[in-house]
C-alpha cells in the first residue's frame, strides 16, 4: 500500500552552483584564464568571493569589461561559459547525498525551486549530465532578475512561483552573497561549506557539509525554532 504524502507546510529553495554541485573550482579557472587574456586584474580568491561568484555573468561583464558594447560583452561571456563547460564536464557530479535528500523532501510534499544567477545555457548544461530537473516545481535563472544576490530579489520571486511566503521558505546557499540575500528575504538558511568555511557562513540556521545524513524533518524543525 502506498504511503500517504505528508504535505509541509514549508517550501525549499536551492542554489545551484557549488549548492547542487561543487564546481566553484572550474567558475574560478574560467574567470582567470579570460581575465588574463583581457588583462583585467588578477582573479584573486578575494575577488572571485566578493565579486564574481553568485553573480549574474552580464554584471560581471558590465563591471569589468565596461568599454566593451552589450553583444560584445555576452560574446564574452559565452567564451567564458564554453571554458567553464569544457573543463568541468568530465567531472560533473552532485554533492553528497543530493539526489536522496531531493527525493525525500519530494516525498514529503515539500515544494522545491532552483535559484541560480547562471544562465539559462548553464543551467541546462548541469541538468543535462545531472537528472535532478524534475525534482523543482519552480526555476529562477540569472536573467529574469534585475537585482543580483545578495539583493534578495530571485528568493523572493522563487517563493512567489511556489506560492509560499517568504518566512515559510528555506534556502540553501554556499555563497556569501546567497546568505546574505537568503537572509534579507526572511527565510531560513542552511550553509553548504563547498566555497567557505562554517564560521564564514553566517549567520545561518544550519551548516552542512554536504547532504548525506541530512533529513526533511531535520529541516523542517528550523520551522519550530522562534
Amino acid at each position: 500500500m502506498k504511503s500517504e504524502i505528508r504535505v509541509t507546510p514549508y517550501a525549499a529553495i536551492f542554489d545551484m552552483d557549488g549548492t547542487l554541485i561543487d564546481n566553484n573550482t572550474y567558475h574560478f579557472k574560467a574567470w582567470k584564464d579570460l581575465f588574463e587574456k583581457y588583462n583585467r586584474p588578477p582573479v584573486t580568491d578575494k575577488l572571485y568571493n566578493e565579486k564574481l561568484s553568485g553573480r549574474p555573468g552580464i554584471a560581471i561583464m558590465r563591471e569589468f569589461f565596461s568599454e566593451f558594447n552589450e553583444d560584445d560583452m555576452q560574446k564574452l561571456f559565452d567564451e567564458k561559459s564554453r571554458l567553464y563547460r569544457e573543463a568541468y564536464a568530465p567531472y560533473l557530479a552532485p554533492i553528497n547525498g543530493l539526489e536522496r535528500f531531493l527525493t525525500e523532501l519530494k516525498n514529503a510534499g515539500v515544494k522545491i525551486a532552483l535559484a541560480t544567477s547562471a544562465a539559462t545555457n548553464n543551467i541546462d548544461f548541469v541538468m543535462s549530465l545531472l537528472p535532478v530537473r524534475h525534482f523543482f516545481d519552480v526555476i529562477i535563472d540569472g536573467p529574469h532578475v534585475s537585482e543580483p544576490k545578495p539583493h534578495p530579489q530571485i528568493f523572493l520571486k522563487a517563493a512567489e512561483g511556489l506560492g509560499f511566503k517568504p518566512e515559510n521558505c528555506v534556502v540553501f546557499e554556499d555563497s556569501l552573497s546567497g546568505v546574505k540575500a537568503g537572509n534579507a528575504a526572511g527565510m531560513k538558511v542552511v550553509g553548504i561549506t563547498t566555497t567557505h568555511q562554517a564560521d564564514e557562513l553566517q549567520p545561518v540556521d544550519l551548516v552542512i557539509n554536504d547532504y548525506t545524513g541530512l533529513t526533511e524533518r531535520q529541516v523542517a524543525a528550523l520551522f519550530d525554532r522562534n
